[in-house]
């Protein structure tokens, strides 16, 4: 694979032996300074896909690499990883994020990084307050590149990419596990000739994720809900649209006598680690997330993906289920749908390229929800037929 044996040993003592196949088609086409369009799940292995190559080219080139990412989480487990594999070998990294202030980070750059990492929007700051160059940045990632333009951040790219030195003058490498057309405008614009890296078609689930759909009143989700926690031990991350629905869901989860934790955009970046680190370590069995405060959650053994609302967009059903099923292991998707979304369940069964399985509905204790605000999915009149008690679904009459 052309990585250096020195770093060899170093991944060797951190137990990584085996490439996962993203890591094995990347890290030679990155090792050779060529652009790469990286086209894979989360929980396949990115981080060190483009990390090996970084580290390696680095040492050869005497430059800098920034890797931007659309959230904190995801920010700081990268460069977690980076420095684990890196401090061997006198690895300085700077991480840039909104929700921490700004002095720590200025006296990280001026210890003048090899890798700076970033969330779009701290960097813009930075570039704005001239507290950062990028002149130097000679190697660039863009990771969860379609995350970041569905949160908004095609204007900061663009000032981002006018800062940076020229696409013939650098290499970049950008990763994403769906590849909408404005993705491929980046491509055309900002790299040179790129090598197309594709582990499984666009929009393709995990393979090892089994899945499956409950068609569910609103007032019954709750109820279905507390029989899936009983019926499933282990760790389980619950997906909502909002983090109003979000923090409401973590009490009443609590109140059922499940431990949990919440991450949105309204808890503090210490809140929010907190909260993830103590569901990696098992302090919660749950945990209650939005879509755009979850592209950091990148936790080993979850067996259990719940998503009580639907996803905005079909590709965020490809995100929120492959949080589950990482490292090589197992894991479960539930999805709940309310009888009117039946547009929004076919938009992610022909992104997915199959039907999701509908299942019938057990018997659930009936569990009053306090008031929510009103919800995309309020419906008059139901369009799917639900399944009938003792009858189990496994297509859907057309």
């Amino acid at each position: 694979m052309g990585i250096a044996p020195a770093l060899l040993q170093i991944l060797d003592r951190l137990n990584f032996k085996t490439p996962t196949p993203i890591q094995a088609q990347a890290i030679p086409i990155g090792i050779e300074g060529k652009d790469i369009i990286g086209i894979a799940q989360t929980g396949t292995g990115k981080t060190l896909a483009f990390g090996i190559p970084i580290i390696q080219r680095l040492a050869q080139l005497k430059t800098q690499a920034l890797i931007l990412l659309p959230t904190r989480e995801l920010a700081l487990q990268v460069d977690e990883m980076l420095r684990k594999v890196g401090e061997r070998v006198g690895l300085r990294t700077a991480v840039l994020i909104g929700g921490a202030s700004m002095g720590p980070q200025l006296q990280t750059l001026h210890r003048k990084p090899h890798v700076i990492i970033a969330t779009p929007g701290r960097l813009i700051d930075h570039i704005d307050q001239k507290n950062v160059h990028l002149r130097n940045a000679r190697i660039v990632i863009l990771d969860e590149a379609d995350r970041m333009l569905d949160m908004g951040f095609a204007p900061q790219l663009k000032k981002i990419f006018v800062a940076l030195p020229p696409p013939e003058a650098r290499q970049t490498m950008l990763f994403s596990a769906t590849m909408p057309s404005e993705i491929m405008k980046i491509a055309t614009a900002h790299m040179k000739l790129p090598v197309r890296v594709e582990i499984a078609p666009a929009g393709t689930t995990v393979e090892r994720v089994t899945q499956e759909l409950f068609i569910v009143l609103r007032d019954q989700k709750l109820g279905l809900l507390k029989k899936i926690l009983e019926t499933y031990q282990g760790s389980t991350l619950i997906f909502t649209r909002t983090k109003h629905v979000a923090k409401k869901i973590a009490r009443q989860v609590r109140a059922l006598g499940f431990t949990a934790a919440e991450i949105h955009s309204n808890r503090s970046l210490s809140q929010r680690k907190e909260a993830l680190s103590g569901f990696k370590s098992g302090k919660y069995r749950v945990l209650v997330a939005t879509d755009i405060a979850s592209r950091g959650i990148d936790v080993v053994g979850i067996e259990l993906v719940l998503n009580f609302d639907l996803p905005t967009t079909s590709d965020d059903y490809v995100h929120r289920i492959g949080r589950t099923a990482r490292a090589g292991a197992v894991g479960h998707a539930i999805t709940f749908a309310m009888p009117g979304e039946q547009r929004e369940v076919r938009a992610i069964e022909r992104l997915i390229r199959k039907n999701l399985p509908i299942s019938k509905l057990p018997e659930i204790q009936k569990i009053d929800f306090p008031k929510l605000s009103p919800e995309r999915g309020q419906y008059d009149r139901p369009r799917f037929n639900e399944p009938r008690r003792g009858h189990q679904h496994r297509g859907r009459s057309r």
